[in-house]
């Protein structure tokens, strides 16, 4: 006998084929998002960059976004016009933003001349590179959204956390070919492979758009969706939302506790585990590596039993102990440090499993995108201050001595402070249970509804 479903997110097949088409764009953004990092160095000796252009190229991600505001308007547009056109204009902001960067590293290359005291080709292979961060966080939240939208009442956790890890592949790949990439076919071959890989994105857009009117169709005829539009007034209702703040907080104040970290933890490990060189970038890539198997597993379990704000709770006590250990000075095994790393990861696994399909829980479909635009705002302003915070700290408290022409560093300064924001997380996490528990948001109950 033949099954037949009353809507086409009822069949597991197809909505996990939804889920593929468009993770496969995510992790096309991933892989060019961190493609040309592993390149600083032949930047240096091909195109003759300085670090500091290099710092300002890097940097120019998230300018357009925090600066100008546009991760926000993509909030707002994805909520007006839906994720079909938001995905799509999102893809082709990508594809646009990393032609524009492999055109100033090929055309570009030898120009001489200077654009607010910085060669011509870093300006527009930055300028591309900010239009592709611009897409590239609008296509993060249009995938959650589709997400949350195609798994609602199923396994959206399981979803979300499958999504994470298909773009560590990415982002894996992209650190493991760029160089041999780059040495046997031309600095530009990586940049290359990703512009194509983001035109396979757009096209997997124009498919999951098919699909995704499909559905639309079905929901209406079935009158059982959110079918209210987005208008501005949704803005103030979300900024009153006691359970936005919370979240906003919580991701924040947890991520500024790993990201920030791993870009120093090479050099921690180095200076006060006396682990080699080789094996430092290893350790410190631990956390994402343990993402992209576990995530998906703790999704599962929040799928079926529930449990997401005491899973925050537990993933932020993970961190005050990781980093509260890291901070005392006597010990310095360096196999205590990979076990902390071990137990970091696993922190880095238990709290975006529960977070983000949990904003799905406090907030109506046609506000979501915004309220996940609005929380990928806050977060970034964090992952832009706490690094320049830890980096004076450093420069200012902690010098202890030079090794050639660099500085050596104590950081036990550094580590106490990640421990007070870890504890500030925590805080945090127990107010999120409290609200839970006052506004009914279900954030303890299972996500597949029986």
């Amino acid at each position: 006998m033949t099954q037949t479903y009353k809507r086409l997110n009822d069949s597991a097949a197809m909505r996990w084929t939804a889920l593929g088409v468009v993770a496969f764009t995510m992790m096309a953004a991933y892989f060019v998002n961190d493609v040309v990092a592993p390149l600083k160095s032949i930047l240096e000796s091909d195109l003759g960059w300085t670090s500091r252009e290099f710092g300002f190229f890097t940097g120019a991600y998230s300018f357009l976004n925090v600066f100008l505001l546009m991760l926000i308007w993509g909030g707002f547009i994805l909520d007006r016009f839906g994720a079909r056109f938001t995905g799509k204009l999102a893809a082709i902001l990508m594809v646009v933003g990393t032609a524009l960067e492999y055109y100033a590293m090929t055309a570009m290359a030898s120009s001489t001349g200077t654009i607010l005291g910085y060669k011509s080709g870093v300006m527009v292979a930055s300028a591309g590179y900010a239009v592709f961060g611009v897409g590239a966080e609008v296509a993060g939240i249009t995938v959650t959204k589709i997400i949350a939208k195609w798994f609602r009442g199923k396994e959206v956790a399981t979803a979300m956390g499958v999504q994470v890890a298909l773009a560590r592949i990415g982002s894996q790949a992209a650190y493991s070919v760029a160089i041999p990439l780059a040495r046997s076919f031309g600095l530009t071959a990586p940049v290359l492979l990703g512009l194509c890989l983001l035109l396979g994105g757009l096209v997997a857009f124009f498919v999951f758009s098919v699909m995704d009117r499909k559905l639309d169709s079905q929901i209406e005829q079935t009158d059982d969706g959110d079918d209210e539009k987005f208008s501005f007034k949704d803005v103030g209702s979300i900024f009153t939302n006691r359970g936005f703040w919370l979240i906003a907080l919580l991701c924040v104040l947890f991520y500024s506790c790993v990201f920030p970290f791993q870009k120093f933890a090479s050099e921690f490990l180095m200076s006060k585990y006396g682990i080699s060189e080789q094996l430092t970038g290893t350790i410190a890539g631990m956390p994402a590596i343990g993402a992209l198997f576990l995530t998906p597993i703790f999704g599962g379990y929040i799928d079926k039993r529930g449990r997401s704000a005491s899973i925050m709770a537990l993933g932020a006590a993970m961190l005050i102990f990781v980093h509260a250990m890291y901070a005392l000075p006597f010990i310095n095994a360096p196999v205590v440090a990979i076990i902390l790393m071990v137990i970091l990861g696993i922190a880095f696994s238990l709290v975006p499993s529960a977070m983000w399909p949990a904003v799905a829980k406090i907030f109506p479909q046609h506000q979501l995108g915004t309220a996940y635009a609005l929380i990928f705002f806050i977060q970034n302003i964090g992952l832009w201050g706490i690094p320049n915070l830890i980096g004076w700290i450093l420069d200012t408290f902690c010098v202890t001595g030079t090794t050639g022409t660099a500085n050596t560093y104590d950081y036990t300064l550094p580590e106490i402070t990640f421990t007070l924001i870890a504890a500030l997380s925590l805080i945090i996490a127990f107010l999120l249970k409290a609200a839970d528990r006052k506004y009914g948001y279900r954030l303890e109950e299972p996500n597949i509804r029986k």
